[in-house]
């Protein structure tokens, strides 16, 4: 049997955040204690179990729990500000919660009421639950080959999961398996279940820290107790998909963020202004000056874009419809157009207004381009281009997955 990655998963102790208010403030105070190490723990590929347990119990990863379990049931436009907040800091970290959300919402929609007690019951605790729900190796994205099959009393799972960001640093895992009848069933299962494997294996040059390996499931038992009909979120509209969507677009937000105010100061403090402008300071060039404001403009769209997409979001929830949800869709896909290109954007044109110097290693200012380079390139963002158009040209809606 393959051993699992080992990592200090401590008991949790989370605080309980009551409002929208509340959340946005410990953002801050989060991202405030996160900052200074992010540079040295991409670097060194390491996450301290005191970090993590220090995010996760700052009770960020319960405000989504629904009010009436005992939650703060931030709004969709809070929980993307959160993500964008914390991404500034930590990108890495920022995204270790994001399928921690996204499970969530499955939990939501689809979970039985005692299913919703007890899981959310564990999660304003504290616990963290990551995802194993891609696979690396079909033809496409959706191509799945995990399987769950009856066995005695309950179900067997066996497949080989990709991309499972946060696994290391998980309390539960939910895995994604199709049934009998090829319908996507997820299962919320403990960390320490014999028969699910971890494998510290990410090596991408960006989101180093995500912890976005390999997860094994080698007849990994299941009650109906653990299983989510996922499957009923696409057959009916949901905001399953734009809800997905915004979570990672917030994370480039993040990235973008925190790229253009590394520019600004280094261009204060470090940059030559050159030859031909003739004045004394970098933050004097008019060239240096007007791509500054581009990016700020274009970063304030992509973050206003980002805003309204959460407020569509929040408007569709009570009665989400075939229109409403098309209407979120498309409102998500054009902040992360805009998220996308400016987090690339920001990340290059740091080193061109910062001059060479501001290449130095001990700046670490490549994370920020690797981290964006590599973080977009979770859905291509040209489909979304097509998914606009097509619904303002022909009217037509957006196919309904986890990826719209």
């Amino acid at each position: 049997m393959t051993l699992s990655a080992s990592y200090q998963i401590n008991p949790p102790a989370a605080h309980v955040i009551r409002d929208d208010a509340e959340a946005i403030r410990i953002a801050h105070e989060v991202a405030a204690f996160l900052r200074p190490g992010a540079a040295e723990r991409d670097a060194t590929r390491h996450v301290p179990a005191e970090v993590v347990d220090h995010f996760s119990n700052s009770g960020l990863w319960g405000i989504q729990v629904p009010r009436a379990y005992g939650g703060a049931e931030v709004s969709y436009a809070t929980l993307a500000e959160v993500i964008a907040i914390i991404s500034a800091a930590d990108p890495s970290l920022g995204q270790i919660p994001q399928n921690h959300y996204c499970l969530l919402e499955d939990l939501r929609l689809q979970g039985t009421e005692e299913q919703k007690r007890h899981y959310f019951g564990l999660v304003l605790q504290g616990h963290r639950f990551a995802n194993a729900l891609s696979e690396t190796g079909g033809k496409n994205v959706a191509d799945l080959q995990t399987r769950l099959t009856r066995d005695g009393e309950g179900y067997v799972i066996e497949g080989r999961k990709g991309y499972c960001t946060g696994s290391l640093y998980a309390h539960y895992l939910g895995a994604l398996a199709l049934d009998d009848q090829d319908r996507a069933q997820l299962a919320f299962v403990p960390r320490e279940t014999p028969g699910l494997v971890v494998v510290d294996d990410w090596d991408s040059i960006g989101q180093r820290t995500t912890s976005s390996g390999t997860v094994l499931l080698e007849r990994l038992r299941v009650q109906d107790f653990n299983l989510i009909p996922s499957y009923k979120s696409y057959e009916t509209p949901t905001l399953a998909g734009p809800f997905a969507q915004i979570t990672t677009a917030a994370i480039d937000a993040g990235i973008a963020r925190a790229a253009l105010e590394d520019t600004i100061a280094f261009v204060r403090e470090h940059a030559r202004p050159w030859i031909d402008a003739g004045v004394g300071q970098a933050s004097e060039d008019p060239l240096t000056i007007l791509r500054i404001g581009e990016l700020e403009i274009r970063q304030s769209a992509a973050e206003a874009l980002l805003e309204r997409a959460g407020r569509v979001l929040d408007a569709a929830k009570p009665a989400p419809d075939e229109e409403n949800v098309a209407l979120a869709s498309v409102a998500v896909a054009k902040a992360k157009v805009l998220t996308t290109e400016v987090a690339i954007e920001a990340t290059n044109r740091l080193f061109e207004l910062g001059g060479t110097r501001s290449s130095l290693r001990k700046h670490a200012f490549d994370r920020h381009w690797r981290n964006a380079r590599v973080h977009t390139l979770h859905d291509p963002v040209r489909w979304k281009y097509h998914l606009v158009g097509n619904w303002a040209l022909n009217g037509v809606k957006p196919p309904r997955h986890d990826w719209n």
